[in-house]
């Protein structure tokens, strides 16, 4: 294995050649990479003991923590696959997770969602409640000697794309997260002393993305249970904080606790947003952030696919690909299509998954004709550069968040007063889309729209309920499927991803 590089192999090579610097901050918690080191060991020989062997899975259910990282990298050394859920999801959808992702160990954070799924999942894993009792199970272990591990094995499991109702766990391997963090170091120019802030959720591959850039470049990674807006200010102030996981809204409320004047955010090396926010940080020019962040991603590719950044002044507004990826536009029998029209965007490289966990059917689909489908629609412009066009299946983006409308059309549909049910996205000043449910109630029933909101934030997490529901005499459909453009025009539907 003289050519692989895992992440535990990058984090042991840190503990060797940066034996004074910090590595990770949570509070009260610093650690410099000899100590990481040396507490991952631990933890890999600890959750060896509870059965955690190569291709075994590790699970969180948690907010961001620095455990997050070390579990990650603790699965890398074992040649396990570490799984950070989405903490904000039901009990429904948690237990869901547990049950899809077979977990040997389960470390969880007490929540009125996790603890029912603990109670109804299955009794095969070792649940292991987060602080003192992690605490306790890491001091046990012995920081030894591990077997090599390859680098082609998963190690990162997120799941992703719920087209069908439920979401699928994509499988990332330590070679495609250091090729990924390869080409996102490269693009936003990070440099030793790069300190990063998880103010963005680990679950989420934004976030997870620059962590893992930040240990491959050595930097400081800085954890916050979850973005808050005073906290975050201070966190960038007293750690001096180069990049955080920041948006639209998370930058609107920041500058509204910061005219208080606390804190000093010019340590932040960001993108333009507003003169006001300009005047605080230090407007950052490297090809990421004068790009505004722009490019093409998603989970299945690491992060990001394509970068603006490599494209200034480029026809596509999603750039050019990563370095180590290609990409084509294909035509549903897997042809090339010419320069200018419109098909799927596909892709392979070093950066790409290694297909959905026991998802047999869905990777042969998305693995045909050797290439990686991404489901998205995209185009290749004369300059040779990418624009994307939009998902070729319906999906609503509120915020940051991707909301599936199979998914929340599932969950209405099992309210007994539902006959059937259609999602779509209409525009939101605040949020880009907002959940609208149009409803069909069965025959002699009574449901208000309130009663089915409710219904859905107790199956589904609370961004992804609707904001409205209309009810109507039925569903208009192509085929099997709800007619998702005679719906938009009927309710305001609009501002869709690539619109």
């Amino acid at each position: 294995m003289i050519h692989s590089l895992t992440l535990s192999d990058v984090l042991a090579e840190h503990a060797r050649s940066r034996p004074r610097e910090t590595a990770a901050v949570d509070g009260d918690v610093r650690l410099t990479y000899p100590e990481l080191d040396t507490r991952v060991s631990r933890l890999a020989d600890a959750l060896s003991a509870l059965g955690v062997a190569p291709g075994e899975r590790v699970l969180w259910l948690g907010q961001n923590s620095h455990a997050v990282l070390e579990l990650l990298l603790a699965c890398s050394r074992l040649g396990a696959v570490f799984c950070p859920a989405n903490w904000r999801q039901s009990a429904d959808e948690l237990l869901f997770v547990v049950e899809d992702l077979t977990p040997r160990v389960v470390v969880w954070e007490p929540s009125e969602a996790t603890t029912a799924a603990r109670r109804a999942g299955p009794a095969t894993a070792a649940w292991v409640r987060a602080g003192e009792e992690y605490e306790r199970l890491l001091a046990g272990g012995v920081a030894r000697e591990f077997a090599q591990v390859a680098d082609t094995e998963p190690v990162l499991a997120l799941y992703t794309a719920a087209f069908g109702g439920r979401p699928s766990a994509a499988l990332l391997s330590s070679a495609a997260l250091v090729a990924h963090s390869t080409s996102l170091l490269v693009v936003r120019q990070m440099e030793p002393g790069f300190t990063f802030l998880s103010s963005g959720p680990l679950f989420h591959v934004g976030t997870m993305m620059f962590c893992l850039a930040t240990l491959q470049i050595g930097g400081v990674n800085v954890f916050t249970p979850a973005f808050d807006a005073e906290e975050v200010c201070r966190l960038v102030d007293t750690e001096r904080v180069t990049q955080a996981f920041l948006f639209g809204p998370m930058i609107d409320a920041m500058l509204a606790v910061r005219p208080r004047g606390k804190y000093d955010l010019s340590s932040l090396r960001f993108v333009s947003h507003s003169e006001e926010w300009d005047e605080l940080i230090t407007v950052d020019d490297s090809p990421w952030c004068r790009s505004k962040m722009g490019g093409y991603g998603q989970t299945e590719v690491g992060g990001m696919l394509t970068f603006l950044g490599l494209a200034p002044g480029a026809s596509g507004f999603a750039g050019r690909p990563s370095p180590l990826v290609q990409v084509r536009i294909l035509g549903p029998g897997g042809a090339e299509v010419p320069v200018g029209e419109v098909g799927e965007i596909c892709a392979r490289g070093k950066s790409l998954f290694s297909g959905y966990f026991a998802r047999p059917d869905l990777n042969a689909d998305k693995f045909a004709y050797g290439w990686y489908h991404t489901g998205d629609l995209g185009r290749r412009e004369p300059d040779g550069t990418i624009t994307f066009i939009g998902p070729r299946l319906r999906m609503i983006k509120s915020g940051a968040e991707n909301v599936y409308p199979a998914e929340v059309e599932r969950a209405l549909r099992s309210h007994p007063a539902v006959a059937d049910a259609a999602v779509i996205g209409v525009p939101d000043e605040r949020w880009h889309q907002a959940v609208k449910a149009v409803v069909v109630l069965g025959s002699g029933a009574e449901a208000t729209a309130e009663e089915l909101i409710g219904h859905v934030k107790g199956l589904l997490a609370s961004y992804k309920k609707p904001r409205e529901v209309v009810f109507a005499d039925a569903i208009p459909r192509r085929g099997p499927a709800p007619d998702y453009d005679a719906l938009d025009r009927a309710h305001g539907g609009g501002n869709y991803p690539g619109s």
